[in-house]
């Protein structure tokens, strides 16, 4: 199962373009692993150094020369950095092909775990599609200038026409342009640390806490639950349990489940009514 949680938590790295292994919620989960990147990561190469004030400004304005590459980490790497996600998917499927050898899983059920696990490289394809293919660097320098050349020039052509008033318009009409621009930069990776990017961090907690519940807990028996006082097999019409039910005919059973099925279809408010 923590394997389950280590690529969700490894393809989230993969797509802030984050290569390495000694982040503080994936070390202790792919650390016993031999993966390509565990074997370049080195002390220091994750951490990040502090930015300039002129280039956060830049940042902040959207003026794409001014931006980081996202991609320097890779660039930087002495060895091959592999592919995380993936190389966890191949410890999966090795683990599903094991217990199928032993008799752990059968061979219908390990035809499921597959399958997930084909679905699960089938995501990473196409996120990594999403990130890998953004708007060329030669069309952001443009669309940047040409905007900024529009907001500059603009108070210049719309002074003959509204004179004091050309001052407030030319803020909003700078605004909305920028804004346009900015929304494009915005769209185009949704997977960074930004406050409108994808929320990752929350899916990988959401995942990992999930996956605690269902291991925290043994498997039910239906006999545990099924005829248990409490279980009331017709709520909301009756509340007889399990047991009462049992009892009756199955021309009864037809028809309670017959009434429940008008009363649910009138709705809670009508149920309340009457």
């Amino acid at each position: 199962m923590n394997l389950i949680v280590a690529f969700a938590v490894a393809l989230k790295h993969k797509l802030r373009f984050e290569p390495y292994v000694q982040y503080d919620d994936l070390s202790g989960l792919v650390n016993h692993l031999d993966t390509f990147a565990r074997a370049a990561d080195e002390p220091g190469l994750t951490d990040i150094s502090p930015k300039s004030p002129w280039k956060r400004i830049g940042e902040y304005l959207g003026i794409s020369f001014a931006e980081s590459n996202p991609r320097k980490l890779f660039k930087k790497a002495k060895k091959p950095l592999g592919n995380m996600p993936l190389e966890i998917l191949t410890y999966l499927s090795t683990y599903v092909e094991s217990k199928v050898a032993d008799g752990a899983i059968k061979v219908p059920l390990a035809s499921q775990f597959l399958l997930a696990i084909a679905t699960m490289t089938e995501i990473q394809t196409g996120t990594e599609r999403v990130v890998n293919t953004p708007l060329p660097v030669a069309y952001s320098i443009v669309i940047s200038q040409v905007m900024w050349i529009y907001v500059l020039v603009l108070p210049f052509q719309l002074f003959t026409y509204l004179e004091w008033i050309t001052i407030p318009a030319s803020i909003v009409a700078a605004y909305i342009i920028l804004s346009l621009g900015v929304i494009g930069q915005e769209i185009e990776n949704p997977f960074g640390h930004d406050v409108n990017d994808l929320p990752l961090d929350v899916y990988c907690q959401d995942i990992s806490t999930e996956i605690e519940i269902l291991t925290a807990l043994a498997p039910p028996k239906p006999t545990d639950f099924i005829p248990h006082d409490a279980n009331q097999v017709l709520f909301p019409l009756s509340t007889d349990s399990h047991s009462t039910w049992s009892q009756r005919s199955v021309e009864d059973i037809r028809s309670a489940l017959k009434a429940r099925a008008i009363l649910s279809r009138r709705g809670p408010v009508e149920m309340d009514d009457d």
